[in-house]
C-alpha cells in the first residue's frame, strides 16, 4: 500500500519552489526535509497559529494554580507571622511565577508531542532508500498519500516537473 512519494532536491531554492507550486496546487499534506535550516520555509508551509494561544492558557491555568494553592493553604493554616496580613500578595508572586512557567513548559511539550503525532516508533518515510540523504546534503519533500489532491500518477509528474527524483514509499 503506498504511503507517500519522497521527492528529493539537490538545492534549497528548488525545495522551496517546488513546495510553494505544491501549495498552490492546493496540496496540504507534505513535509519539508533539511539537513540544515532553509529561511523561508515556515512562510511556505504556514505556522501552526494555535500554540501561542495554547501557551497563554496554559500561563493562566499555573498562575491561577499557584495563587489557588498558596491561598487555600493560607487560609486553611493561618499563619500570622510578624504582624503581616494573612494573605500577603507579594510573597505568592515568586511561587505563582515559578508554577505558571512550569505548566506552559510541560503542558506545550505534550502538546506539540501530540499535534506531532509523537512518539512515533517508526516513520514510514524512513524506509525510503535515499532517506538519509535528506538528513546530510540534499532537501526533501514527503507527500502523504492521504492527501486530497492525491493522485498516484500525477503527483508524481508534477514532482517530477518540479524537478525532483520521486521515490514511493510503501507500508509494510
Amino acid at each position: 500500500m503506498l504511503y507517500g512519494y519522497m521527492a528529493y532536491f539537490d538545492t534549497p531554492e528548488a525545495l522551496l519552489s517546488a513546495l510553494r507550486a505544491l501549495k498552490r496546487e492546493g496540496y496540504r499534506r507534505l513535509e519539508a526535509l533539511t539537513p540544515n535550516p532553509v529561511e523561508g520555509i515556515e512562510e511556505v508551509l504556514g505556522g501552526d497559529g494555535r500554540i501561542p494561544w495554547v501557551a497563554f492558557f496554559l500561563g493562566v491555568l499555573g498562575a491561577g494554580l499557584g495563587l489557588f494553592l498558596q491561598v487555600y493553604t493560607t487560609l486553611d493554616y493561618p499563619h500570622n507571622a510578624g504582624g503581616k496580613p494573612l494573605l500577603g500578595w507579594p510573597a505568592f508572586i515568586p511561587v505563582t511565577f515559578e508554577l505558571t512557567i512550569l505548566t506552559i513548559t510541560v503542558g506545550i511539550f505534550l502538546y506539540l508531542l501530540y499535534i506531532n503525532g509523537l512518539p512515533l516508533a517508526a516513520h514510514p518515510a524512513v524506509r525510503a532508500r535515499d532517506y538519509l540523504e535528506v538528513l546530510l546534503d540534499r532537501y526533501g519533500v514527503f507527500l502523504y498519500a492521504t492527501d486530497p489532491r492525491f493522485d498516484p500518477e500525477a503527483t508524481k509528474a508534477l514532482l517530477q516537473a518540479l524537478g525532483a527524483e520521486v521515490e514511493e514509499v510503501r507500508r509494510d
